[in-house]
Formats: structure tokens, sequence, C-alpha cells
């Protein structure tokens, strides 16, 4: 046996292959996964000839190579996405901060009738969107929101926008209020009785002490809460009935077509309209995974 041969036989010998087959099925898994957005982004990439000319996962190049969907589905979402970014950024941080409040009040503060309103809460989550779509149209009906805010510059216009927003921060205070009780019942008890017996007002030990130690399930409520309700359509398609109000979700949806398909513009709008989302992952990544971990 040669010393090139003998040299690869010994670090053969030193690899741990039950951490290599660990790898290989992680990698397998991770691929799997990820293949569909592969194939969505080389589509995204490609004319609509090289699409039909060539395989889903392989890249186009050449003439069968373009930019020209992106550039095309980014004209058509850009000002859906601000119409979304109008009401998804205040309905999240509102339903968040209602939610805390709420969990507070419920795991550290006694009050009669505790458990019933806990249980309502509890029940909140589990309300289909579906089954509250007809009395949701008859409220904002009697409410009549168009002609209370007629001639009030900026809202008047926006009228669809406001209803999403209210609409989503009741919706989200439920499943905002499991999520901080179950993390406010890990608090140390003594700390905030101690601060209670220095004469802190319950608003003051909310706001110096539960509040800076809230940050993790502020991170998993924020990215749960803003993915929900951007890609939420079935509200949307209730409510919004100006075009000027139009949201990206129903922007994405008439992207497909009526005569002709044009898959690389879906998928470049698909992948645009999941920019946000993705940012407010980046944005709140660390506190997402203390706050999933229940650390403090």
């Amino acid at each position: 046996m040669s010393t090139e041969q003998t040299g690869l036989t010994a670090r053969f010998e030193g690899l741990d292959w039950r951490r290599v087959w660990l790898y290989a099925v992680l990698l397998g898994f991770a691929g799997f996964y990820l293949a569909p957005l592969e194939s969505g982004l080389t589509t995204a990439f490609k004319t609509q000839s090289a699409f039909f000319e060539t395989t889903p996962f392989v890249p186009a190049f050449g003439d069968g190579f373009t930019v020209s969907a992106w550039m095309d589905a980014w004209a058509t979402l850009q000002g859906p996405m601000v119409n979304s970014m109008l009401f998804a950024i205040p309905a999240t941080v509102l339903s968040a901060v209602l939610g805390s409040l709420a969990a507070y009040g419920l795991t550290h503060v006694d009050w009669r009738g505790q458990v019933v309103v806990l249980l309502l809460f509890v029940a909140g989550v589990f309300i289909p969107y579906q089954s509250v779509l007809v009395p949701l149209s008859r409220f904002w009906t009697i409410v009549n929101l168009q002609s209370l805010l007629a001639g009030v510059p900026f809202l008047a216009e926006r009228v669809g926008l406001i209803e999403l927003t209210v609409t989503h921060t009741a919706y989200g205070i439920p499943i905002c209020t499991v999520l901080f009780r179950g993390y406010y019942q890990t608090l140390n008890t003594e700390m905030l009785e101690a601060a209670r017996l220095d004469g802190a007002s319950l608003w003051r030990v909310y706001r110096k002490i539960v509040l800076p130690l809230s940050k993790p399930m502020f991170a998993v409520t924020l990215i749960y809460q803003f993915t929900n309700i951007w890609n939420d359509l079935l509200f949307a398609l209730v409510l919004v009935t100006s075009p000027s109000n139009q949201v990206v979700t129903l922007a994405l949806n008439e992207l497909q077509g009526s005569m002709v398909t044009q898959y690389n513009l879906q998928m470049a709008g698909a992948f645009l309209a999941a920019l946000p989302t993705l940012v407010v992952y980046v944005l709140f990544g660390d506190q997402f995974a203390r706050g999933v971990a229940g650390e403090t």
C-alpha cells in the first residue's frame, strides 16, 4: 500500500460515521424542504418560453434568462404592498400590546371573574375566519365608517384599511393574550410582589419590570401576527372594495391572469410579497428563539 493510500485510510478511520450519517439525513431533509423554493426562484428568472423548454429545477441561461418578471411584478405590487404595510404594522403592534396587557391582568392581578374571562380568550383563539365573515360585514355596514370619516383627509380614502386594522387587532388579541399569559406564568412572582410591597403601582410594575422582560415573547407574537395578517386574503376580500385600498394578497391573486398563466410573473410576485415577512424574521430572529424556548 502506497503512502498516499495509507494517509487516506487513516483519515477515514478518524471520521465519526454517526455524525456523517446525521448530517447526510439533515441535508436530505433540507434539500427536500427547499426544493420548491429553488424551483420557484429559478422560474422567476426565466422567460415564459424557457419555462416550458427547461426542467423546473434547472436555471435558464442566455436568452432564457430575464428579470422582466421581477420588474413587472414590482410595478403591480408596490402600491398594494404599501397598503398592506398601512394596516399590517399597526394591527400587529396593537394586538401584541393589548394581548400583553390582558395577559398581565390575567396572570398577576387577582380579580373576580378572572377564570371566565380567560376561558373567553381561549375560546377566541379557535374561532375560524369563515365563521365571522357575515357578522363582520354586517358590523361594518352598521358602523358606516365611510360616512363617519367623510371629509377627513387621508382617512376617508382608506376606510377599507382601517376596517382591516381594527378587525385584525380584535382577532389577534386572544392568541396574543394566551401566548403572553403562558410566558408571564414563568416570571418570578416574588420579584413582582416585592415591587408592589415597595409601593409600585400595577402599571409601574408592568412598565418597569414585566415589559422589559417581555422582549422575547413580543418577538414571537410580532412575527406570528405580522405573518398571519400580511398573508390574509379572506378578510381583505370582504372588507376592501376600493381599488386604491388593494392589498398585496389581492394584487398577487390578480397576477394569475385570466387567459394565460404567467408562471415566472407569479413566482417573482410571490417572492416579492414574502420579503417583508422575511425582514421581520431577520430583525427579531434571536428574540424569537428565546421566546419559543421560554427564556426571559
